[in-house]
């Protein structure tokens, strides 16, 4: 499984990579974290505010920092 998390950097991309990071070693899922900070590639996904996250290419939220346990339910 693949995740991605897109954003340039900010605080709020970072706390969302943790976020995810913390859903994976908990519902311990083999997954890998990958973060996207091209704007190019964030463009390609459509995604119009940062922070988003992706799993397996398909956008799960975006414009905003989501919770590890709402991470781990969509990692199910």
């Amino acid at each position: 499984m693949k995740i991605q998390i897109l954003g340039t950097g900010c605080p709020k991309c970072k706390k969302l990579a943790a976020n995810a990071e913390k859903a994976v070693h908990q519902t311990g899922v083999d997954a890998q974290v990958e973060k996207v900070t091209d704007v190019s590639q964030i463009a390609e996904f459509g995604v119009m505010f940062t922070p988003a996250i992706a799993i397996d290419g398909e956008i799960k939220s975006a414009g905003k920092v989501v919770a590890p346990a709402k991470i781990a339910e969509w990692l199910k």
